[in-house]
C-alpha cells in the first residue's frame, strides 16, 4: 500500500518517533513541537509496514482532535485505509464497545446517554425525593462529588448512611431503570466490562495491534485502566504522546502520574522528546522555559526554535483593571492598523472567567470585533434539546427524562396529574414512565380527556419508532413530517415572545435537521448513531466558536491547544494566576503550568500585564505581581509601566502614538 509519507520533512527526532512502531513507546512532545504531525506520520508509517489500518487505534480527548487526526491520516494514505483507522474520543471508544457487549452489564443496547442538563434534572428528583425535611444537598455540589468518586473508581457507600451516599446509590439506580449512563459512566461500565468478562476483553484486544493515546498527561485514572486492559501481550504496542508541562486538568481528575510514572505501567518503553518549536520566538521559548523549570517534579525538556530573535516579551505593569483593558484593546486596535491584520490574529488570555467583562466593554466602545470561548452552545438551546429529547425517547423507551421533557411540548391534553400519577407508579412497580403510560389500568384511572391524548401520543411514537428502525429510512424527511403533524413549529411561535426569537429558533431546529440530512448520507447506522455522535460530541461549541470573527477573548484553560501570533495574557496577579486555592490545594506547580500553556501560545508577540488594584466581588482590591513574574525575568524579558508608556513623546515610541492616534479615531 502505497503512502504520501516524506519521513525526510520531519527532523531527526521526529523521524524516530514515527520509525519505532514495537513496543511500548513515550513521545514527550512540547508546545508546539508538531505532536499532531508525528502521530498521523507515525500511523501512515505503521499503514506502509503493512500494518492493516483496521488494527490501528489512535485515541485523544475531543471529537474537534478527533476529525483533525482524521483528515490529516486521509491525506497521507489512500482513502480505504484512511476510513479503516479508529480515531476516535475516550467516550466515543467507550460507547462502541458498550454497545456490543451492554447485555453483559445489564443494560439493553440502545441506552441512552446523559448530557449535564440531564444528570442535573436527574439528581434534583433523587435529592427531593431522599433527603428530609431538614437535609439539604446542592445538586452541582453532590454532580461534582458524584462525578469524582466514579472516576477514582469509588462505588456508593453500602451502608448508604449519608444523604450523599444515599443520593448517589438512587441515583445510579435511576439511571439503570432509564436504561441511561452518564458520561463518567461509559468509562466506568467500560472498564467493569473488560475486567469482568474475559471474552469482551479478548474480542477488544484482539481488533487492535496498535494502540495510539494523545495528550496522556490528560488522562484519569480510568483512562489508562482502560488502555492497559486493550493492550495485548507482555510487551504491548502502546505509544501515548503528550507533556507533562502542560498537565492543566487536575482539578477534574487527571493525573500526572501516568505521565511521570509511564515506565511502571508499560516497563521498558522507548522515550523520545520533541523540543524543537515552530511556533513560537526564541524570546517567548526562554521565558517559558525559565518559568517551567521550576517545577521539579517533571521530565527535562527544553524548547527551542531555528528562527531569528523578534520582539521581546512585554511585561506591563498597570494602576488597575480599567487601565489595563483600555491599553489591551487600544494596543490590539493600534498593532491591527498599523499592520493591516486581521482581527483573529490577536487573542487576550486570563485566569478568571470575569476578566473578559472590561475587556468586552471597550471591544464595544471602540466597535471592535470579538469573540468569547465559552458562551451558551448551541446544543443547550431549547429547540435543539427538545428534538434530542423527541429523539431520545424514540430510541429508547425507558428515558424517563426524555419523555418527560416532550409528554407536553406542544401542549397536547395530558395534565400534570397523569404525568405525576405515571411517575409515581413506575417508580413504584420499576418500570420506565413510557411502560407505565401505556398500561390498560393505568389508563382506566386518568381523565376522559387525558387518556386518549396519551395513547395517541404513545402510538405516534411507536409509529416513528418503526419507521426509523426501518433499513434505508429517510431520517431527515421523517423526523421532519413528525413535527409538522405534532405541531411542534406552531407551538414555537406561539411561545416567543417577538418574529425575530420565532426565526432564530427555528432556523436552529432546521439546522439541527440538516445535521441529521448530512449524517445520513455518510454514515449507515441509523437514528442510533446520530444521537451518540451528539451526545458525544463534548466540544461541538468549539465549531461554533471557531465560524466567530475577531479578536479571540478565552480562559488559560480554554486556550490549551491553540495558537495566535499576538497574545496579551491579562491579570498576571498573586491569587489570580496563581489562584489563592492554589496554595492551600497545593497545586501551585499546576498554577505554573498553566501560565506556561497561556506564555507558548504566542507565536511573535507576548505582552504579560498585572495591575496595582482591581475590582473584585464589588470593591477594589490591592493586588501584587505575581510570583511567575519574577521567574520569567532574563533575556528577552522588558519591563514597563502604564505611566511610562503614556508619557512617552510620540516621536520616541511608534506603537504610544498608533494608541493614541486610533483612541482620538475612535472617541471622536
Amino acid at each position: 500500500m502505497i503512502t504520501k509519507l516524506r519521513i525526510f520533512d520531519l527532523n531527526p527526532e521526529q523521524q524516530d518517533a514515527v520509525t519505532c512502531i514495537s513496543g511500548p513507546l513515550l513521545i514527550l512532545a512540547g508546545a508546539g513541537t508538531g505532536k499532531t504531525r508525528v502521530i498521523t506520520s507515525r500511523i501512515a508509517y505503521l499503514i506502509e509496514e503493512l500494518t492493516p489500518p483496521e488494527k490501528i487505534l489512535a485515541v485523544t480527548f475531543t471529537n474537534k482532535a478527533a476529525r483533525e487526526m482524521k483528515e490529516r491520516i486521509a491525506s497521507l494514505v489512500p482513502p480505504d485505509a484512511a476510513k479503516a483507522v479508529t480515531a476516535c474520543t475516550f467516550h466515543s471508544l467507550c460507547v462502541r464497545i458498550l454497545r456490543s457487549h451492554a447485555q453483559l452489564l445489564g443494560y439493553k443496547k440502545n441506552f441512552s446517554i446523559f448530557d449535564d442538563s440531564d444528570q442535573a434534572g436527574l439528581l434534583k428528583k433523587v435529592i427531593a425525593r431522599t433527603a428530609a425535611k431538614d437535609e439539604s444537598l446542592d445538586h452541582k455540589v453532590a454532580l461534582s462529588l458524584i462525578s469524582k468518586a466514579k472516576n477514582q473508581g469509588w462505588n456508593a457507600p453500602p451502608d448508604q448512611t449519608t444523604l450523599l451516599g444515599a443520593v448517589y446509590q438512587n441515583y445510579q439506580d435511576e439511571l439503570k431503570l432509564q436504561n441511561a449512563m452518564d458520561f463518567d459512566d461509559l468509562l466506568v461500565q467500560t472498564v467493569r466490562l473488560l475486567n469482568e468478562f474475559p471474552e469482551a476483553r479478548e474480542q477488544w484486544q484482539n481488533r487492535y495491534d496498535q494502540i495510539m493515546v494523545d495528550e496522556f498527561q490528560d488522562t484519569n485514572r480510568l483512562q489508562l485502566e482502560l488502555v492497559s486492559l486493550l493492550a495485548k501481550g507482555l510487551n504491548p504496542n502502546v505509544c501515548v504522546v503528550g507533556d507533562d508541562d502542560q498537565s492543566i486538568y487536575g482539578w477534574r481528575g487527571a493525573e500526572i502520574s501516568n505521565i511521570l510514572e509511564f515506565e511502571k505501567h508499560f516497563p521498558s518503553p522507548s522515550i523520545f522528546k520533541l523540543e524543537q518549536n515552530y511556533r513560537s520566538t526564541t524570546a517567548i521559548l526562554d521565558a517559558a522555559n525559565r518559568l517551567i523549570r521550576n517545577n521539579k517534579n517533571r521530565r527535562g525538556k527544553r524548547l527551542w526554535c531555528a528562527g531569528k530573535e523578534a520582539a521581546p516579551v512585554q511585561v506591563m505593569a498597570m494602576p488597575s483593571d480599567v487601565e489595563e483593558a483600555e491599553f489591551v484593546v487600544s494596543e490590539i486596535a493600534a498593532q491591527r492598523e498599523s499592520e493591516k491584520l486581521p482581527w483573529e490574529h490577536f487573542a487576550v488570555l486570563f485566569r478568571m472567567n470575569a476578566q473578559s467583562r472590561l475587556l468586552e466593554n471597550e471591544l464595544r466602545r471602540l466597535r471592535i470585533p470579538y469573540r468569547v470561548v465559552g458562551g451558551k452552545s448551541f446544543y443547550d438551546r431549547r429547540e435543539v434539546k427538545d428534538l434530542l429529547a423527541y429523539l431520545s425517547a424514540i430510541m429508547n423507551p425507558d428515558d424517563d427524562q426524555a419523555l418527560l421533557r416532550i409528554i407536553n411540548t406542544p401542549p397536547r391534553g395530558i395534565g400534570p396529574t397523569s404525568v405525576e400519577l405515571a411517575l409515581s407508579e413506575s417508580a413504584a412497580s420499576k418500570c420506565s414512565v413510557q411502560e407505565t403510560l401505556s398500561k390498560p389500568e393505568f389508563l382506566s384511572r386518568c381523565s376522559r380527556k387525558s387518556a386518549p391524548n396519551i395513547t395517541s401520543f404513545l402510538e405516534s411514537l411507536q409509529t416513528l419508532r418503526i419507521q426509523v428502525s426501518t433499513p434505508g429510512a429517510d431520517l431527515f424527511t421523517l423526523i421532519s413530517s413528525f413535527l409538522d403533524t405534532c405541531g411542534y413549529s406552531e407551538d414555537l411561535r406561539r411561545v416567543c415572545k417577538t418574529e425575530e426569537e420565532f426565526f432564530n429558533r427555528e432556523s436552529n431546529l432546521r439546522d439541527m435537521l440538516g445535521l441529521i440530512q448530512r449524517y445520513q448520507q455518510r454514515s449507515t447506522d441509523g437514528l442510533q448513531g446520530f444521537l451518540d455522535e451528539m451526545n458525544l460530541d463534548r466540544d461541538r461549541q468549539e465549531d461554533e466558536e471557531d465560524s466567530a470573527r475577531g479578536v479571540t477573548l478565552i480562559t488559560l484553560h480554554a486556550a490549551k491547544g491553540l495558537e495566535f501570533p499576538h497574545v496579551h495574557l491579562i491579570g498576571a496577579e498573586e491569587a489570580l494566576l496563581p489562584h489563592s486555592r492554589s496554595l492551600s490545594e497545593g497545586t501551585l506547580d499546576e498554577e505554573r503550568r498553566l501560565f506556561y500553556v497561556g506564555i507558548t501560545r504566542a507565536m511573535k508577540t507576548l505582552t504579560i500585564t498585572h495591575c496595582q488594584n482591581r475590582k473584585k466581588y464589588g470593591s477594589t482590591e490591592l493586588s501584587l505581581p505575581s510570583r511567575f513574574l519574577k521567574e520569567i525575568e532574563g533575556t528577552g524579558v522588558v519591563q514597563s509601566n502604564y505611566e511610562e508608556i503614556m508619557n512617552q513623546p510620540a516621536d520616541e515610541d511608534f506603537m504610544a502614538s498608533e494608541f493614541e492616534k486610533f483612541r482620538a479615531k475612535f472617541s471622536s
